[in-house]
């Protein structure tokens, strides 16, 4: 078992996060009204009364960047959870298909399949987990001697009291983060440096947001709605759901 320094944990963390904020603003500098139009369900923004153009734009821009930002941040987290786990228990990128981790210790070899939070999934996706966790376990066993092979649902945040779930485990938040890593106080301590940079980097995603916001009001304006400004439903619907 090795060790890892807050220093180094912070070393990995402040510039790994600038790519977060980068690709964040990225995708909202590249977004296209039509694209996120085309995603988002016209028949509930209807039954929520929303006949403001800009009202409107805003909650599926925020909708939209909100999903973004789980999957662009929850890489993140992976990344930085394999970065820890190698650095204690020499931890690596697993090559097994829906597999993240792989590791030993304590004489077991520990198979990782890392989400976010701990409701990430539906039934059918976490059969699918799980099937991962038995195609890997069977390669593992026909490679490796005598070890036994543990199969985990790493959470990055949240809390599961019942962490035992037969086929697997499933740790979460500080368990999770101790898992991979020896240390109790880890999940406090990995906070701070998240937040290296924020103030100057929201600052500047607040400003482009701000333009694109009402940059899809005009467009919105102009396509869905009529001379007196009042949404053209019927004209949405049949850009979103018609043949």
């Amino acid at each position: 078992m090795g060790q890892i320094t807050k220093k180094e944990i912070i070393a990995f963390i402040e510039p790994n996060i600038q790519q977060f904020h980068n690709r964040r603003l990225e995708n909202l500098t590249e977004l296209q009204l039509k694209k996120i139009l085309s995603r988002k369900n016209p028949y509930l923004f209807r039954a929520k009364n929303q006949n403001t153009a800009q009202d409107l734009v805003k909650t599926i821009l925020d909708a939209h960047l909100s999903s973004q930002e789980e999957g662009i941040f929850g890489g993140f987290l992976e990344e930085l959870a394999i970065f820890i786990c190698s650095q204690v228990y020499d931890g690596k990128k697993s090559s097994s298909e829906g597999i993240d981790l792989e590791f030993s210790k304590n004489r077991s070899i520990y198979i990782v399949s890392i989400k976010s939070g701990p409701n990430w999934g539906n039934s059918r996706q976490i059969a699918r987990m799980k099937d991962d966790f038995k195609r890997a376990k069977r390669i593992l066993g026909t490679n490796t001697s005598k070890q036994k092979v543990i199969t985990v649902n790493g959470c990055c945040y949240g809390k599961d009291n019942k962490p035992d779930k037969g086929d697997y485990l499933k740790l979460c938040g500080q368990r999770f983060w101790e898992f991979i890593s020896g240390d109790e106080t880890l999940y406090t301590e990995i906070i701070e440096p998240l937040g290296h940079k924020a103030k100057e980097k929201n600052e500047k995603f607040s400003e482009e947001y701000a333009k694109v916001i009402n940059k899809f009001t005009r467009e919105f304006a102009i396509e869905y709605c009529d001379e007196r400004g009042s949404i053209l439903w019927e004209k949405l619907v049949k850009f979103n759901s018609g043949k």
